[in-house]
């Protein structure tokens, strides 16, 4: 079920009231039938794969905290982490493996043809952090078996991030309050990410549909289109992340932030601080550190930069190109740490920012290539080494009709509206004005979006296929 569709908007959200009626010892029980739903929705077979995740972390945990320091521990910890990824490497890698072995064996072993479960990147990653944290000591194991499963299934992060580790809401599990003030920021973060989702998002991502069906392309199409989908893939999943927090302080939860205007900044380094950042925590604390992290020689440094940056490539999907994105990255953080870095530093912005936006053009394009004669023919034409004249029609045609919506996206990605508004809204007149404009800007933006969402038919959420 997506959030931006009107079934969740005017059937799952309002059947909600109940959570708020119920006692508050009854509400994680609400919750856990409402985030199954929420799944069985999209997912009807695939539900069971939450439950055995829910069960089985469980179980491992109760295991492990009881023999914490033993090697039994140790040895439940690796069960559990096997089960984990194994559920995760079939369900998402075993096709891609075969073909690869097809490729380069010649053979001809036939795929599996299995369906990629939604979001189980997301709650396989979540639930692993959960055993990993109880057998280092940062988490007790929880023994409620429905709390542990309301964790688990917790609708509004459930498919698509942010990855909420136990340890951020193992609190409010047990314990929250809904206010009134709760309630409100909630509704208003979620109307914030509804907004980028349907209104901009939706509108880029039609922009790059016509940019693939045109046969009259140019250099210039080629860098609107490669801006235009690092904007699309941005206010897709930030606009996620906003309502996933959002729906969260609805419910008494407190998530972690998930962006930080990633395209302000003026290094790959803190591109990957301020984009998908609970993601880049995970690897960090779950892989990169226990691998050595930067406390070992410059040349293992190296390969363990280049593993984690493999797997995170990975992570976002079975193909060669989520492969190469990772590198590339991994690629050039290693470049900024050896040699980049002290360059950029000697620089003004206006420069950092110019070397930047070639980077992440370039990033997004490998990002959405569907296969390697696609990545390679857009790149040559990227840099003008296609025969592709510079501008035509369709380039003129497509940038005069959507030339508004990339300025509005470019500047929404930036904080200078949130700068402005809370400068205006620290002023007494502007406090008081803010009263009336922010009721009324949730109401125009529900009925904007319900409006974009019942007369048009493109509304993916580009991470759910992750």
């Amino acid at each position: 079920m997506l959030f931006s569709s009107i079934s969740f908007l005017y059937l799952f959200l309002p059947a909600l009231v109940l959570y708020y009626i119920v006692p508050a010892a009854w509400r994680n029980n609400v919750l856990l039938v409402a985030s199954l739903l929420f799944y069985f929705v999209g997912e009807p077979v695939y539900v069971l794969l939450l439950l055995i995740s829910s069960l089985s972390d469980y179980a491992h945990s109760l295991y492990i905290e009881k023999r914490r320091g033993t090697p039994k521990a140790k040895a439940a910890l690796i069960s559990s982490i096997v089960i984990n990824l194994g559920m995760l490497f079939f369900f998402k890698y075993t096709d891609f493996l075969i073909g690869g072995l097809n490729g380069l064996l010649g053979t001809k072993i036939p795929l599996t043809g299995v369906e990629l479960p939604i979001g189980i990147s997301f709650f396989t990653f979540q639930t692993m952090s959960y055993t990993i944290d109880v057998y280092r000591g940062q988490a007790h194991a929880e023994r409620n078996l429905a709390t542990m499963a309301t964790f688990v299934c917790l609708f509004p992060q459930l498919v698509a991030g942010p990855i909420v580790r136990y340890t951020d809401v193992s609190r409010e599990l047990h314990t929250r309050q809904i206010t009134l003030d709760a309630l409100y920021l909630g509704v208003r973060r979620f109307a914030v990410g509804l907004g980028k989702k349907v209104i901009i998002a939706n509108a880029l991502g039609e922009f790059c549909t016509l940019f693939r069906a045109s046969t009259d392309l140019s250099v210039t199409f080629y860098w609107a289109y490669g801006a235009a989908f690092a904007l699309q893939i941005y206010f897709d999943f930030a606009g996620y992340s906003d309502m996933a927090i959002g729906l969260g302080h609805m419910l008494g939860f407190r998530f972690p932030e998930n962006f930080d205007y990633p395209f302000i900044s003026q290094s790959v380094t803190e591109f990957w601080r301020r984009w998908h950042m609970t993601l880049g925590g995970w690897f960090r604390d779950y892989l990169y550190i226990p691998l050595g992290g930067n406390r070992v020689s410059r040349g293992r440094w190296i390969v363990n930069v280049m593993v984690v940056w493999a797997a995170t490539g990975l992570w976002h999907g079975a193909a060669w190109n989520f492969l190469w994105w990772g590198l590339y990255f991994g690629v050039l953080l290693v470049l900024e740490k050896l040699v980049l870095g002290p360059m950029l530093k000697k620089v003004g912005a206006p420069v950092r920012y110019l070397y930047m936006l070639p980077v992440l053009v370039v990033s997004f394009i490998i990002f959405n290539a569907s296969g390697l004669g696609q990545l390679t023919g857009d790149l040559k034409a990227l840099f003008g080494l296609s025969g592709l004249p510079l501008w035509s029609f369709d380039t003129a045609y497509y940038l005069r009709s959507y030339g508004w919506l990339l300025v509005m996206a470019v500047v929404g990605a930036t904080p200078a509206v949130k700068r402005l508004w809370i400068r205006v809204s620290e002023t007494k007149a502007g406090a008081a004005a803010a009263t009336v404009i922010e009721p009324v800007f949730v109401l125009v933006m529900m009925l904007l979006t319900t409006a974009h969402l019942v007369d048009g038919s493109f509304n993916p959420f580009l991470y759910f296929r992750f």
